[in-house]
């Protein structure tokens, strides 16, 4: 038990070396009804159109469903804390709003890479088999950090910090180590329901609970089509997903954007980017503007739509003139996006 306790805090000294603000372990089998709350969401569709949810249920409900020699769990947070206000461009109609965790580099290599560097210490170390893991595996990252300690899921259902608020970039290392478990996180949110109330969208059927066909983020990155209309007003000038839920956790008011990696902070001109600017772009200048960003993974024509219906919400009839080469787009959204948009600000 010493040995594995000395193990466990040189591990965590070394996840601070490498950039992390947060590290905890859990045994592998910490999380037992995350696989029972997955298949429930999944039946009542909430996933939308996100088929790999289901398809790889299995293995996402439970560490050992992965791989089934994992005895231990080393759940990691890395700070994206942003410096200013989240929300405070949102009267700002004729600038994009982007999602504070995408203004700088790409999550997937910044974590991926430390990751990787904490594995090949503790392979060294320890002599163990392990596997790391960043957001694209089947892993379900936050109830295996709060069984870890790094806090709580909150009633927006991300992960909720008393030191690092809504604010981290999970990721996970299993090991077949067996390391000494952290104790888990307890639930803070108590009777506050302020993220509840800010979603434009009603994206929560209840607390703890998103239905992503609702949620900006998942209108935005991941579904592929037109955006339904009923949500197309509420979207507002969010180009690239929605911090409103996690912006107006109180327990923000801890977090230190002096904490947060680096790497995140915003590159000039993500934050609020000018619609008319993003509009001109066509799929070489789209690669070339967001190279090295999480952005870059939707695609020119994905944002176009995004950027389009922010157009049509501006209340700016100067960005006609940046919507009327839309209207013959190659792309089908595209181009239906383009049409509301015209529609929208021709009424004005």
């Amino acid at each position: 038990m010493t040995d594995a306790r000395v193990l466990e805090q040189r591990i965590k000294a070394q996840a601070q070396v490498l950039g992390f603000a947060a590290c905890g372990i859990a045994s592998a089998d910490a999380a037992p009804r995350s696989a029972e709350r997955l298949r429930q969401w999944l039946e009542a569709g909430r996933h939308g159109t996100m088929i790999w949810m289901e398809e790889r249920a299995g293995q996402r409900g439970s560490p050992r469903g992965l791989w089934r020699d994992v005895r231990s769990v080393i759940a990691l947070g890395m700070s994206y804390a942003p410096a200013g206000d989240p929300l405070a461009l949102a009267d700002a109609g004729t600038r994009g709003r982007i999602s504070a965790y995408a203004q700088g580099k790409d999550y997937h290599d910044v974590v991926k890479k430390a990751l990787k560097a904490l594995g090949r210490w503790l392979a060294t170390e320890a002599g163990c088999e392990l596997k790391v893991f960043v957001d694209t595996a089947p892993v379900m990252e936050k109830p295996l950090a709060e069984a870890a300690g790094l806090g709580w899921q909150g009633k927006h259902t991300n992960l909720v910090s008393r030191e690092h608020g809504s604010w981290l970039f999970l990721g996970a290392i299993y090991t077949t180590l067996d390391l000494v478990a952290d104790e888990a996180g307890r639930d803070r949110c108590g009777s506050c329901d302020a993220c509840q109330r800010a979603c434009p969208t009603d994206a929560f059927p209840s607390p703890y609970m998103l239905d992503a066909r609702r949620c900006i983020s998942y209108l935005t990155i991941e579904h592929k089509g037109a955006i339904p209309d009923e949500f197309r007003a509420a979207i507002g000038n969010r180009i690239y997903g929605c911090d409103d839920c996690l912006a107006v956790c109180p327990w923000n008011k801890f977090a230190d954007a002096a904490a947060a990696n680096k790497a995140f902070v915003a590159r000039e001109g993500n934050d609020g980017p000018g619609l008319a600017e993003l509009l001109a772009l066509d799929d070489a200048g789209f690669r070339a503007r967001f190279a090295g960003s999480p952005i870059k993974r939707i695609g020119r024509d994905r944002m176009m739509r995004n950027c389009l219906i922010a157009a049509g919400n501006s209340g700016a009839p100067a960005l006609r003139g940046a919507v009327a080469p839309l209207l013959t787009d190659p792309d089908p959204v595209v181009r239906e996006a383009a049409e509301w948009a015209w529609g929208r600000l021709a009424a004005l």
